[in-house]
């Protein structure tokens, strides 16, 4: 898509039809530069539905107003839950859903959560992921929105959501792309450190790294084969670039160790 602006030191893309990404910079523990980024996807029916792990800037707010209203705010894992406090405030009619350990850690903001992904039976629906119709169906033939990934086995506890109508993978720590070239855009910094260039999907550190936040490997061998299923072709990940094709073969890579 040609549709893009800057937002301070962000920049907000239009990366798809109805699917916007707000790519910031980042670094972890203050040394680390692997990018933050937030994906809101506008419904058919005209709400707007954010995973939200950047700051609320006057820019990001903007540019959801023009979108349509937030109807959805998404925390991806145990650890992407900064900005949840921020976002709610901001939209309180808003479903918050997070797993169940980012739930635990916000539990001093006193903020109200519709869903936890973890502690909710595994065939919970929230409402979000068959409200409407598109060409692809999910395995019991309902029509989906999203397909929603919870990986149990992970050490962050991540959800993946996959959006059948551009065919986007949206994840958190499950896969990296680094350097995060676009969200150190905007800044003095490439963004690039010793080990960033080597931390994508196809690197033999991403297949260590990967495995080493396995801690349930069976259960991480079922979930990362359920996400090699689905008919993506871009990743949106939160730390790095966005992959715009290929990125089925992407997962596979990065996850080899499990599919082996």
């Amino acid at each position: 898509m040609s549709t893009a602006s800057s937002a301070g030191k962000c920049v907000i893309r239009e990366v798809a039809k109805d699917v916007w990404t707000f790519s910031c910079p980042f670094s972890r523990f203050g040394l680390f530069p692997v990018g933050g980024r937030s994906t809101a996807i506008k419904l058919r029916n005209g709400d707007v539905w954010i995973m939200a792990s950047t700051p609320l800037t006057d820019e990001t707010k903007q540019k959801l107003q023009e979108i349509g209203p937030v109807k959805w705010i998404i925390g991806a894992d145990a650890v992407h839950h900064l900005h949840l406090g921020a976002f709610k405030k901001q939209y309180p009619d808003a479903k918050l859903i997070v797993v169940k350990e980012a739930m635990d850690k916000k539990a001093k903001e006193d903020l109200v959560f519709h869903g936890a992904w973890g502690a909710d039976p595994l065939d919970t629906k929230y409402g979000f992921e068959d409200d409407l119709p598109l060409r692809a169906r999910s395995n019991t033939g309902n029509f989906a929105v999203f397909y929603v990934g919870f990986f149990s086995g992970f050490k962050n506890k991540d959800v993946a959501f996959y959006h059948p109508n551009s065919k986007s993978l949206i994840e958190a720590d499950l896969l990296f792309n680094l350097p995060p070239t676009e969200q150190y855009s905007n800044t003095d910094s490439s963004g690039k450190w010793p080990f960033s260039s080597t931390l994508n999907p196809y690197s033999w550190f991403h297949k260590r790294f990967t495995w080493s936040l396995g801690e349930d490997k069976e259960a991480m061998k079922r979930d990362v084969r359920t996400v090699a299923g689905w008919d993506f072709e871009r990743i949106i990940p939160c730390h790095g670039d966005v992959i715009e094709k290929d990125g089925n073969a992407a997962w596979r890579e990065a996850y080899k160790w499990y599919l082996d």
